[in-house]
């Protein structure tokens, strides 16, 4: 998607600017949940998994640099690393299990703000090239979602449940502080 480059950005709305800023920070926040993970857990296929999506957030993270300037990203991004590396290896110290239910919690977030965004674009009719990269990149990510829900079969725990509603609570924060910082 080299083409997404070419993209105006002086021409870009500020709701698509926030949006955006969003993005390159929950991508920022993503690629440090999975340095967490490979910081903290020791079974293989938690680390696997990790590495491999890791590198798929590595890119959505290269795409969005793409388009919005580093002038424009949030100016909180050293928080969203820090809270990304703990979103990690907080659930990495409890297991398997912790880990693809905070995963799958990320990625039902992450799945319906792309949504969210792409809707917009679709009412708006505008900026084709940035909707099929954020297109692209919600798909990944409902993989990587759906990869997470099939690893962690088992029904979670409350205070699992408690931890994965606190994700995405913390989620929808992060979402709103850096669109506007």
């Amino acid at each position: 998607m080299n083409h997404i480059a070419a993209l105006p950005i002086h021409s870009m709305p500020a709701w698509l600017e926030g949006e955006l800023r969003s993005d390159h920070a929950g991508e920022t926040g993503a690629v440090m949940i999975y340095r967490g993970i490979l910081a903290i857990s020791r079974n293989p296929a938690a680390r696997e998994f990790a590495q491999r999506h890791m590198v798929t957030e590595q890119g959505h993270l290269r795409l969005i640099e793409q388009v919005l300037p580093a002038a424009k990203h949030s100016k909180l991004l050293p928080i969203w690393r820090v809270a990304g590396w703990l979103t990690g290896a907080i659930p990495a110290l409890f297991g398997p299990r912790a880990i693809f239910a905070t995963i799958d919690a990320v990625e039902s977030f992450v799945d319906h703000h792309y949504q969210q965004q792409i809707d917009r674009l679709d009412a708006e009719r505008s900026f084709p090239a940035l909707r099929a990269m954020l297109a692209q990149c919600q798909e990944e990510e409902v993989h990587h979602r759906d990869e997470a829900r099939g690893l962690g079969v088992a029904p979670p725990s409350l205070a699992l449940l408690g931890w994965c509603w606190m994700v995405g609570a913390g989620s929808k924060a992060a979402v709103m502080a850096a669109k506007r910082i």
